[in-house]
C-alpha cells in the first residue's frame, strides 16, 4: 500500500504534510458514526432482551453486563497488537469490519422469526416462550463480533486522532487540545440521538429498522475511514510495552545484590542513551519505587565497545525504568475507577426497567421511551462541561491562581457517583411505595440522580481519560486507553457477581430477592444503597491511593502552562 509505504518514517518532512485538521475530519466522522453504531444497539439493549428474547430481569442484566465486560476487557488485546504488530489504522480497519458484522448478526435476530422466540399470546401474557440454543447461540455470536470490534477500536481511535498533529510544535498542541474538545462533544450528540431517536423507533416502530440503522451507519463509517486514507499520518508500531515492562522488572531481579544510596550521589553510573525516535519526552530518574533503578545500573560486561547493551534483559535504559514506574503509580488510581463506575453501571442495567413501571408521558399524546430516560445525564454532560471548560476554570486561575488537579476531579466525581446511588434508592423506595398505591410516579423523578451521575461523568471519566493520556510515556498511549475500557470490564464482572449473589441469597421462601423481576415485589432500593456503601469505601481508599501519587515529570508544568494559555 502507497501510503504505508510513505509512512515508514513519521518524524520525517514529507509524512508531517500529511495528518492535521482535514485527517481529523475523516477520523471524528468515522468515530461518530461508528458510536452511534454500537450505542443505537446498546442504548436499548436491556429492553430487547426483555421483551423480544423473554429474558428475566437477571439473566437480562448478566448477559448485558458480561457482554459489556467482554467488549471492555478486549481492548487490552487490542493495544498489545496495535503497538506491537499492525499499528492502529489496520487495527481500526479490522475491528470496524467485525463490529459491522456483529450489528449485521443482531440485525438477523430481530428481521428473522426463526432466530427469536414467538410474541407472547396477549390472552395469557405471562405465558411465553424462553429463546432457544439456536437463538442464544446466534444473539451471543453477534455480541462477540461486537466485543472484537471494540477491541481494535476503543485504545486505538483517541491515539490515532492524536498522531495527526506533531506534539513538538504548539500549533500542534494546541489542535491536539482542541481535538479532545471535539471527541468529548461529538461523543455526547452520540450519546443523546442513540437514547432518543434510535430507541423511539425501536419501542415504537420497529426492531429490524431501530437495529438496521446503526448498521448502515456503522458501514458509511468504515466507507468515511477508507476515504480519509491518504491524509492520515501512519505511525509504526514500536513493539510491545509488555516487553520492555518484562525487560526492566527481570533486569532489576538479576540485580537485586546491588546496594545502591540513599540519594544519587553521582558514584552510580546509569544507561541514560539518547531518546529513540518517535519518543517526545525524557523522564528524568526518580525516587519512587527505588528497587527497579537496579535495572538501569551499568556493571561490568553490561555494554559493548560501542555503547550498547551486550544483554537487553541485564541492562535496560533509564527512560525504559521510569516507564514501568509510571505503569505502577498510575495501577491503584485505575483500580480506584472500577467502584466508581459500578455506580452508573448499575443505573444503566436498572434504569429501563424502572422506567417501564412509571409514567413516562409527557403530554397527552406522547409517551417517552424507557431507553431514553438516560439521555438526562448525557444533556447534564453537554452542558456542564462547557461551563467547567470555559468558564470556571479560567475564573478560579484569574480570581485565586487555583486549578483542580486530574485526581481531585476524579475525587470530587467519585463523590456525586455516590450521592447519585444514594437518591437512586431513595427515588425507588418512593416509586414502590406510590405503586402499592395502584398510582404511577412521574418518571421524571428519576432525573436528580441522572443529574448527579451526568455529574459524577463529566469530573470522574473525563478526568480519568486526560489522566490516563497525560501519565503515560507518548508511545503507550494505546494502552493507556485500554486501562479506562478495562475498569468499565472489571466493574460490569463485579456487577454480574453482586446479581448473582444478592438474587440468590436475598430474600426467602415466603418472600422474593432484592432483584425480583417484578420490581414492585423486590427491593431494589437495597441493592442501590449497597453499591453506594461500597462507593464510599471506595472513596477513602482513593483518597489514600491520591494523596501518595506523583505525576510524571512535567505534567503538571503543562497543564498550568495550558491553564494560563485559557486565560490569556
Amino acid at each position: 500500500m502507497e501510503v504505508l509505504e510513505n509512512a515508514k518514517n513519521p518524524n520525517n518532512s514529507p509524512e508531517r504534510k500529511r495528518g492535521g485538521w482535514i485527517a481529523i475530519s475523516f477520523i471524528l466522522g468515522n468515530e461518530t458514526l461508528e458510536r452511534m453504531g454500537t450505542m443505537g444497539l446498546s442504548a436499548n439493549f436491556m429492553a430487547y432482551l426483555t421483551k423480544v428474547f423473554h429474558m428475566k430481569l437477571v439473566d437480562a442484566s448478566n448477559v448485558f453486563n458480561l457482554w459489556l465486560g467482554l467488549s471492555n476487557l478486549a481492548p487490552l488485546l487490542g493495544a498489545i497488537i496495535s503497538d506491537a504488530y499492525v499499528g492502529r489504522f489496520k487495527t481500526i480497519a479490522y475491528a470496524s469490519f467485525f463490529s459491522l458484522l456483529g450489528l449485521m448478526t443482531v440485525t438477523l435476530t430481530a428481521w428473522l422469526h426463526q432466530l427469536h422466540p414467538p410474541e407472547c399470546n396477549i390472552h395469557r401474557p405471562d405465558s411465553y416462550d424462553r429463546p432457544n440454543k439456536l437463538q442464544l447461540g446466534v444473539l451471543f455470536l453477534g455480541l462477540g463480533f461486537l466485543s472484537i470490534g471494540s477491541g481494535g477500536i476503543r485504545p486505538c481511535s483517541i491515539p490515532f486522532g492524536v498522531d495527526q498533529f506533531d506534539q513538538r510544535t504548539e500549533k500542534g498542541l494546541k489542535g491536539m487540545a482542541s481535538y479532545f474538545n471535539w471527541y468529548y462533544l461529538t461523543f455526547s450528540i452520540v450519546l443523546i440521538v442513540s437514547h432518543t431517536v434510535i430507541v423511539y423507533i425501536q419501542d415504537n416502530i420497529s426492531w429490524t429498522v431501530g437495529f438496521s440503522i446503526p448498521t448502515g451507519l456503522m458501514a458509511c463509517s468504515i466507507v468515511l475511514f477508507f476515504v480519509g486514507m491518504r491524509f492520515y499520518v501512519y505511525v509504526k508500531p514500536k513493539g510491545s510495552a509488555f516487553s520492555s515492562i518484562a525487560r526492566v522488572i527481570l533486569a532489576a531481579r538479576k540485580k537485586r545484590n546491588l546496594k545502591l544510596p540513599v540519594e544519587d550521589d553521582g558514584t552510580v553510573e546509569y544507561y541514560d542513551p539518547p531518546l529513540k525516535p518517535g519518543v517526545l519526552s525524557k523522564l528524568p530518574l526518580t525516587n519512587q519505587y527505588k528497587f527497579l533503578d537496579k535495572a538501569a545500573v551499568i556493571t561490568e560486561g553490561d555494554l559493548t565497545s560501542a555503547g550498547v547493551p551486550v544483554n537487553k534483559w541485564r541492562l535496560c535504559s533509564v527512560q525504559e525504568v521510569e516507564e514501568v514506574k509510571c505503569l505502577i503509580r498510575i495501577i491503584p488510581v485505575w483500580s480506584a475507577g472500577i467502584i466508581s463506575v459500578v455506580t452508573m453501571s448499575t443505573q444503566v442495567t436498572f434504569i429501563v426497567p424502572q422506567a417501564m413501571k412509571m409514567d413516562r408521558h409527557m403530554g397527552p399524546h406522547f409517551e417517552i421511551p424507557a431507553g431514553s430516560v438516560s439521555v438526562i445525564s448525557f444533556i447534564t454532560i453537554g452542558i456542564w462541561f462547557p461551563i467547567y471548560d470555559r468558564v470556571l476554570v479560567p475564573s478560579l486561575w484569574r480570581i485565586r491562581k487555583f486549578r483542580l488537579t486530574l485526581l481531585q476531579r476524579m475525587g470530587i466525581g467519585i463523590v456525586f457517583g455516590i450521592m447519585s446511588m444514594f437518591t437512586a434508592a431513595i427515588v425507588e423506595r418512593a416509586r414502590r411505595i406510590q405503586s402499592s398505591k395502584m398510582t404511577q410516579m412521574s418518571v421524571f423523578w428519576l432525573a436528580w440522580q441522572l443529574v448527579l451521575m451526568g455529574l459524577s461523568e463529566s469530573f470522574n471519566y473525563i478526568g480519568q481519560i486526560e489522566f490516563f493520556n497525560s501519565q503515560f510515556p507518548e508511545h503507550m498511549r494505546s494502552l493507556a486507553n485500554s486501562l479506562f475500557p478495562l475498569s468499565f470490564a472489571a466493574s460490569h464482572y463485579l456487577i454480574s457477581l453482586l446479581l448473582t449473589t444478592v438474587h440468590k441469597f436475598s430474600g426467602g421462601k415466603d418472600k422474593p430477592d432484592w432483584l425480583d423481576n417484578d420490581l414492585d415485589k423486590g427491593r431494589l432500593d437495597y441493592f442501590y444503597y449497597m453499591i453506594a456503601g461500597l462507593g464510599v469505601v471506595n472513596l477513602v481508599y482513593f483518597w489514600y491511593c491520591a494523596r501518595s501519587y506523583q505525576y510524571k515529570a512535567g505534567s503538571q508544568i503543562e497543564d498550568l502552562a495550558e491553564e494560563k494559555s485559557l486565560v490569556d
